[in-house]
């Protein structure tokens, strides 16, 4: 026992210390008869403070396999994936050692050298193939937000070990009692020809698992698939029965019985699904296990519900004091509250008040680990997978719990008090997360008064319908965020209805399109696949030697001269194979020796180029692609002659290419650099892309970049050019690298040795201890291929700076030629608009002219939103463009009253004291606009009159406009009049009851003066 007293101490567990004392269970001591102190396994009496808090079961969790079976303990990935495009959120333990199971990984990485592993991942499930988000709430044990306890073998321990293991940590660690445990694997699939797993079927019962508690079941319950394609194989699960009593709960393993559910999946990959369905085995094989660490807290503090745990009791009591007005005047409320005091389970649900407090809960804990991992929400991708999350949890605490606004942020210290110490991020980044889910909070309810509006408006205009608009319902939850269900209730109060069928089509057309994107961004015939890789570590095929890539100088005119590369073909692949020939006409990838092409990674583009046979110079083999994959390059071609495997091939590089994407790489630090001098320490790189054409670089940022701070940054930059500083580059030990103070780094597996690049410092002062070299210069770890000096950039323009979401933002930036055309048509434009600012501040008396004026101001507004030129400039430019514009208007309004004006006294002496006021106006230039506002003025003049006038145009077009009193409504309809006189004249009309405008094109216009009389005179 004293095995089981070592895991559980509290004394010995991190975090512990931040436990209240109540809750805290004295683990330490042993019990009669020699029994462990682990007090709330299920087979012992349970009392409140004899539950192991959450932190001591993780913790355990992790001891258990680091200390006592020799696992490597590996902190929680972010919740963004690395390098994976097609996968919104972390959702699972694995997703940060893909590049192992897929032979991926980098050579000298960390990551090839990991056998055993332990973890406590953040997942999240919300988006994508794994989407939990419609579940949350309304049962007990979904979460959009989870941790992932897991431990993994890559080619060391199986089957027998993994059960083994998972078996002595759940009855003898956390003393689960057998009686309530049961396991499946895999029954086996014929149409796949695999049999059943009968070898982990024999391990369980060889564990004394009774043959009544081991169940075989079918490819869908027991066969995990990474993906489409990719590793994949059979897994037994452990599933837990809440009741117990000696009951046989056989019967409801896999039956979506909240009483007996799965509390750890152990996954044996063994197989490869191919691209045809097929199944191959795998040349190494590998573990991957999980267990949600909630469900797992919830069977050792004896709960039936996830939210009545410590992982969820704190943020659920916050809930209390913000509500207290509601909990004492609403019964729902006060139900409510006396859950929170008791227990978070399901049952009855009046309200859904209960359902809103576990939304509420989860999404806060979903919302605080993405924010504090550098996902906000957004519009496109994870972002907006994030921002429905946000709007989701928003709803549920206006409109069921109608909490006042910031009540959802103020749950956010309880969510860093329970997580805070697994996951320091949270701490260091509380503050900015109550910011952003405020912020956004005002946004959304800012947006459903807009989207009330348009409703509003649209029901107004649609007339007599069965159906609301399903283009402007799609509008509405796409670009507003407006959720479907909500539109759905607000037409359904005038007996309209959305049209969900079509809606349906496109949310599927829409979720196609994602998934084409993200194929696009992964597929390509030049990544090797994990068999591939494997056979060519099976044959001794040497990774790619690829430091030729940075084997250039500078020559005394200043020129980059790029060393010539000769190299022999070792293997080609095509159609997921390795092949030693290649027939003429063929795409496929190249692999060499060694190579001086930089393949896409860190951010920057892939050279350009072409391949030549040694001897055989009238035959080029351009290079479409370059990419790594587990330490070999591979260079994507289409051959125009049969290429084999010993050929000697010539390297040329496209030199100016190279030197753009060079250029633009050493700007991207010098950027980062400047950022954090002008805006702070806290501005971190979220992203960055390299090309020869531009740079873009994503950061993080507490408030928009003012103009001033952006010209700034560009002086910073300006400056190291002007200097020509020297740029050291370097590979160091990783975790001597690590040290180095004022060191940019991003979330990335870092090979070891590093590759260090610093700009006007050695990098060995940057190495000394203590060194504050690196906080006054650029000293990133980077892989590419950067500048000698840094004068040979020239100059630097951020061309665009805009926020993605709130709290990032991204720069677009050029350089060299670019940037001294950008500045120069920055400064040609601000002459043209000086020019309109003097016209329009002359203030001409003549409509035409001042209209004129104004579509000038709309046209130059364009360019300058559209035209590649300094974004300090640009939003200047804006400013004033922006002001000219009120003017413009403020004075063709104030022209086109005063036209108005002078109508009216015609008419007035026309038709004095009459009912109905009907009549033409010559064209003179006439608008609409101005039409109106003689109709609105001369109702004004002649209270109880309704006017329409007709303004036959120089075009043959008749314009018409009409305003009815309120005393003739509802019997006379504004919109109704103009319609029968613009029907009338082969046109149309709208408008309201009071007001309508429309249009139409007749020689007869005393016949339509006619019929608008003898409409108006039917109705009065």
């Amino acid at each position: 026992m004293q095995k089981l007293i070592h895991f559980l101490c509290p004394g010995s567990l991190e975090g512990s210390k931040r436990q209240h004392t109540s809750d805290r269970p004295e683990m330490s001591r042993v019990g009669a008869g020699g029994q462990s102190a682990w007090r709330c396994g299920p087979r012992r009496a349970r009392s409140a403070t004899a539950c192991p808090p959450a932190a001591q079961v993780r913790q355990a969790f992790l001891r258990f396999f680091q200390e006592q079976h020799g696992h490597r303990l590996v902190p929680s990935a972010p919740v963004r994936p690395r390098g994976d495009p097609g996968l919104l959120f972390v959702n699972a333990g694995m997703n940060q050692f893909k590049p192992i199971f897929l032979g991926t990984a980098h050579p000298q990485s960390e990551l090839v050298q990991y056998q055993r592993v332990v973890n406590s991942q953040k997942c999240v499930r919300a988006g994508g193939k794994h989407n939990d988000l419609d579940d949350v709430g309304r049962d007990v044990y979904h979460h959009t937000f989870f941790e992932m306890l897991g431990n993994w073998s890559f080619g060391d321990y199986f089957k027998e070990k993994a059960c083994g293991m998972a078996w002595e940590l759940l009855t003898q660690v956390y003393e689960i009692s057998k009686d309530r445990l049961y396991v499946t694997y895999f029954g086996g699939d014929a149409l796949l020809g695999l049999s059943p797993d009968e070898e982990s079927r024999d391990i369980w019962l060889s564990l004394g698992v009774p043959p009544s508690h081991v169940l075989p079941f079918p490819l869908k319950e027991n066969f995990w698939e990474m993906g489409e394609t990719g590793p994949c194989g059979p897994c037994t699960e452990i599933h837990y029965d809440h009741v117990g009593g000696g009951r046989h709960a056989a019967a409801l393993v896999n039956q979506d019985n909240p009483d007996v559910v799965e509390i750890w999946n152990l996954v044996f990959m063994q197989y490869s699904r191919e691209v045809d369905g097929s199944l191959r085995s795998l040349p190494q094989h590998h573990v991957d296990t999980g267990m949600g660490l909630e469900r797992l807290v919830t069977v050792l503090q004896s709960k039936h519900s996830n939210y009545d745990t410590d992982l969820f009791t704190p943020i659920l009591d916050s809930t209390l004091p913000p509500l207290k007005h509601l909990l004492s005047c609403s019964p729902l409320h006060r139900a409510a509250g006396a859950l929170v005091t008791r227990a978070w389970w399901g049952g009855a649900d009046i309200g859904s008040v209960n359902m809103a407090y576990r939304v509420v809960a989860d999404h806060v804990r979903t919302l605080s680990v993405c924010i504090a991992d550098g996902v906000y929400p957004g519009m496109s991708g994870a972002e907006l997978v994030l921002r429905r999350i946000l709007r989701r949890a928003v709803r549920f605490c206006t409109e069921v719990l109608h909490a006042p606004p910031g009540f959802l942020a103020s749950l956010v210290p309880a969510v860093v008090e329970v997580l805070g110490d697994a996951y320091p991020e949270l701490r260091k980044n509380t503050d900015q997360i109550m910011t952003i889910i405020n912020d956004n909070e005002a946004a959304f309810l800012s947006s459903l008064l807009r989207g009330r509006r348009i409703i509003d408006r649209t029901l107004q205009q649609i007339g007599p319908s069965k159906f609301f608009p399903t283009e402007v319902a799609w509008s509405l939850h796409g670009n507003l965020g407006f959720p479907l269900d909500l539109i759905d209730l607000m037409v359904e109060e005038k007996g309209i209805q959305l049209d969900w069928a079509t809606l349906g089509q496109l949310a599927q057309k829409d979720r196609k399109t994602r998934t084409q994107q993200a194929e696009q961004l992964e597929g390509s015939v030049a990544r090797l696949d994990v068999h591939s890789l494997a056979q060519l570590q099976r044959d001794g095929v040497p990774a790619t030697d690829d430091s030729p890539k940075y084997a250039y100088t500078i020559g005394q005119d200043g020129k980059y001269a790029f060393s010539f590369c000769q190299a022999t073909v070792l293997m080609l692949y095509k159609d997921h194979s390795l092949q030693k020939e290649v027939g003429a006409g063929q795409r496929c990838g190249v692999l060499l020796d060694r190579t001086n092409f930089y393949a896409e990674q860190g951010g920057q583009a892939h050279d350009q180029g072409y391949l030549m046979r040694l001897g055989q110079q009238d035959v080029l083999f351009p290079v479409e692609s370059v990419h790594f994959s587990g330490g070999y390059v591979i260079h994507e071609v289409t051959t125009p002659e049969t290429l084999r495997a010993g050929d000697q091939v010539q390297l040329f590089v496209a030199e100016a290419h190279r030197l753009a994407c060079m250029v633009n790489h050493t700007a991207t630090h010098l950027l980062s650099f400047a950022l954090r001098r002008v805006l702070g320490d806290r501005t971190e790189q979220q992203g960055s892309h390299v090309t020869a054409e531009q740079l873009r670089f994503d950061f993080s940022t507490k408030a928009p970049v003012t103009t001033q701070q952006l010209r700034e940054v560009e002086g910073v930059i300006q400056e190291m050019v002007e200097r020509n500083e020297t740029v050291y580059m370097g590979e160091v030990p990783l975790a001597l690298a690590s040290g180095v103070q004022g060191l940019r780094t991003i979330d990335e597996v870092y090979p070891d040795p590093v590759r260090v690049v610093s700009v006007g410092v050695p990098i060995e002062s940057a190495l000394t201890l203590n060194s504050q070299a690196a906080m006054q210069t650029s000293v990133e770890l980077c892989c590419g291929t950067h500048l000698l000096q840094t004068g040979a950039m020239q100059d630097l323009t951020i061309i665009s700076e805009r926020q993605l979401v709130k709290g990032i933002s991204q720069i677009i930036a050029v350089t060299r030629e670019q940037a001294k055309q950008a500045r120069e048509v920055g400064q040609s434009l601000a002459k043209e608009v000086d020019s309109l600012s003097v016209r329009v501040k002359q203030r001409s008396s003549s409509l035409p002219e001042v209209q004129r004026l104004s579509k000038e101001v709309g046209c130059l507004t364009k360019d300058v939103d559209s035209t590649a030129m300094p974004q300090w400039q640009r939003k200047e430019l804006q400013a004033i463009l922006k002001a000219l514009q009120r003017a413009t208007n403020t004075a063709i309004r104030k022209l086109e009253i005063s036209q108005a004006a002078e109508k009216v006294q015609d008419l007035l002496e026309k038709h004095s004291k009459k009912s109905v006021i009907i009549d033409t106006i010559p064209a003179d230039s006439l608008s609409v606009s101005i039409l109106m506002k003689v109709v609105n003025q001369l109702c004004d003049k002649s209270p109880g009159a309704s006017v329409l006038l007709l303004s036959p145009q120089a075009s043959g077009k008749v314009l018409c406009a009409c305003q009815v009193s309120e005393s003739s409504l509802p019997k006379f309809s504004a919109a109704d009049w103009a319609l029968a006189v613009c029907t009338q004249m082969g046109g149309n009309a709208g408008g309201s009851g009071t007001v309508a405008k429309g249009s139409g094109n007749t020689k007869d216009l005393q016949g339509a003066l006619t019929a608008a009389l003898d409409f108006a005179w039917s109705r009065l």
